[in-house]
């Protein structure tokens, strides 16, 4: 069973992992693809996979219920090998993120032993490993990073240049709650900022929005419970969201659907543009929404297992 499948950057290259701990590596040319790689290092299913920004090269991070994490690079000529390999977790580590580039090389790391680790390339060339423990008691499943520029930024003349990138991320949990992240210039840490409650099961993923210049922060969570939700902040009117500054704009929560999903939702995912979520339902079924002038969400299309348009 294939439990992730990510392009890269370009999107030239594509990556799947499954449940036979392999991952396999393609080249994507229009419609066409060919098969370059099988990389065999897991010892158990590999449940995501995440490309880094081609500025650090051509990197490709792995998670893993055998509880590691595994970056690998790769060289001309000898293809992809792991120049990493972070074992600091002891159970299955579920989700992974890399942070958005201007942040450094930095990846994210959620697993059902309730930490939470980030993993950062140094300037000496060291991987250096930041634990946070019990973060989700129950176990971490789902891991995002917030856009670097804080909403309602591009409404401000010059705020891009001088803002502060906003270091924060969100992850979800078998304790039902979410969770959102702020790094405290100060302790050189990340703390919780704010609890989002709602949901009745597993959060099994959250996803930012990519910043389009709104003034409005989006946050897309789905559950065991079979429910979407999308949370919203509003940017602060008087003051610039700084660097692990926590924002007065209280988080506000509306259902995606009228009704429950027919199966448990497992993934949730944005377009580049993020205005349209893509919703992976159990009942094989992918079903795209958008926000309409009134607000209200809207499904546009669905696509079944078979990728055709219902």
């Amino acid at each position: 069973m294939i439990h992730d499948a990510q392009l890269d950057y370009y999107g030239k290259r594509l990556a799947t992992c499954s449940s036979d701990g392999t991952i396999h590596i393609f080249e994507i040319n229009g419609k066409q693809q060919k098969f370059v790689e099988t990389l065999k290092e897991h010892s158990g299913p590999v449940w995501q996979i995440s490309w880094a920004h081609p500025k650090f090269g051509s990197v490709l991070a792995s998670c893993s219920y055998d509880g590691t994490v595994l970056i690998w690079k790769e060289t001309a000529g000898s293809g992809f090998s792991v120049i990493k390999k972070h074992d600091k977790h002891q159970a299955s580590v579920n989700a992974i993120a890399w942070a958005p580039h201007e942040l450094g090389p930095v990846l994210l790391c959620g697993s059902s032993d309730g930490k939470i680790s980030l993993l950062t390339f140094t300037e000496e060339g060291v991987w250096d490993a930041q634990i946070i423990r019990n973060a989700h008691a129950t176990g971490v499943n789902a891991v995002s990073w917030a856009p670097v520029i804080a909403a309602g930024a591009f409404a401000q003349p010059g705020a891009t240049q001088k803002a502060s990138l906003v270091k924060q991320f969100a992850s979800g949990g078998c304790d039902q709650n979410i969770k959102i992240w702020a790094y405290s210039e100060d302790k050189k840490s990340y703390d919780v900022i704010k609890v989002l409650e709602g949901h009745g099961d597993w959060v099994r993923d959250v996803a930012y929005a990519p910043n389009i210049g709104l003034p409005r922060t989006y946050l897309a969570s789905c559950s065991q419970d079979k429910n979407v939700y999308i949370w919203t902040q509003d940017a602060p009117v008087a003051k610039g969201t700084g660097s692990g500054a926590a924002s007065v704009a209280e988080w506000s929560r509306t259902q995606l659907s009228s009704t429950p999903f027919p199966d448990v939702v497992w993934r949730v995912s944005w377009s580049m543009s993020g205005n349209v979520l893509a919703v992976s339902c159990g009942d094989n079924k992918i079903t795209l929404w958008k926000e309409n002038l009134k607000g209200e969400w809207e499904r546009i299309s669905e696509i079944n297992e078979n990728g055709q348009r219902a």
